[in-house]
């Protein structure tokens, strides 16, 4: 029994050791391993701690965001900037009311406070991280298609954090990432990536027409795009053999109207026109210049 006795004092003298070495004590605020992550939810509240266990007596509080530039949150017991109306101090933690993705940032707590050998301060790191619901997405979906071809459809949302991923919807029914298992879906040969929003139809058929939809979807909300329909329709081999008929005529049309021309003179005429105009220039600039030569000489 003594044994164990001893035995069970050392592990508590161990254990008191290492706790003793591990938390370490900095002017009456606990220096954590590592700063705080908060993360909060858009437009609702958030809390950021300044770890402080024992409340210095006569201290002086200052908060501050950090980033390309520090600016003051709290200074002179009061807040700076837009955290006036929105924000109040619990001890030395601030309960945010109202919070918004610009508040996303590492904030800095400082607490100095008097001692015999002067000032003490001590200092505590909060990273708040501010989740976003997506807003409605951006989608492209084409309004017509060639059976046969390659066709992609995209959805995309800048706002959500963290980022969305994309589910696909045609006629009001969602759309799985293996067409296979789909029995709806199952003569279709469609790719769905849900990270980049992507619907690619490799080989698009009639059986794709349809309305399309797109969700953005996080941990925190989902939104979707209005529905769109993409009309797929074969390629008509009559309607271009039609065409060709058609262009082939009306560039005999234009040959025929040529050589009706020529044949008729109008081209012919128009030249020797233009050469008797010239003609008749030159005789009439000689024939004075010969009768202003000859009253010259007489």
């Amino acid at each position: 029994m003594a044994r164990r006795s001893r035995r069970r004092l050392l592990l508590l003298l161990l254990r008191y050791l290492v706790v003793a070495l591990g938390c370490q004590k900095a002017y009456g605020l606990s220096a954590p391993r590592g700063h705080q992550v908060v993360t909060a939810i858009e437009y609702q509240e958030a809390i950021l701690a300044c770890k402080n266990p024992k409340k210095p007596i006569s201290s002086r509080l200052e908060w501050k965001k950090l980033g390309r530039g520090i600016s003051f949150v709290y200074y002179q017991q009061a807040f700076q900037g837009d955290f006036k109306d929105r924000a109040e101090m619990i001890d030395f933690s601030i309960r945010i009311k109202n919070v918004t993705r610009n508040d996303a940032g590492k904030y800095r707590c400082e607490v100095s406070a008097p001692s015999e050998q002067g000032q003490n301060l001590a200092e505590d790191t909060v990273t708040l991280e501010v989740l976003v619901a997506p807003a409605v997405p951006s989608c492209e979906i084409p309004s017509f298609a060639l059976s046969g071809t390659v066709v992609e459809l995209r959805c995309q949302d800048k706002e959500g954090n963290p980022a969305p991923e994309y589910i696909w919807f045609k006629d009001g029914n969602r759309l799985l990432e293996n067409p296979k298992l789909d029995s709806r879906s199952a003569n279709s040969s469609y790719t769905m990536n849900i990270k980049s929003g992507i619907l690619k139809f490799n080989t698009v058929s009639k059986v794709d027409s349809g309305e399309y939809s797109c969700e953005a979807r996080n941990s925190v909300g989902y939104r979707r795009c209005p529905q769109k329909r993409m009309q797929v329709d074969d390629l008509s081999l009559g309607g271009i053999i039609a065409a060709v008929v058609a262009v082939v005529l009306l560039i005999c049309a234009c040959g025929l109207g040529v050589c009706y021309a020529q044949r008729k003179g109008y081209f012919s005429k128009e030249t020797s026109f233009q050469k008797g105009s010239a003609t008749s220039h030159v005789t009439t600039v000689s024939e004075n210049d010969f009768k202003h030569t000859k009253s010259f000489i007489i």
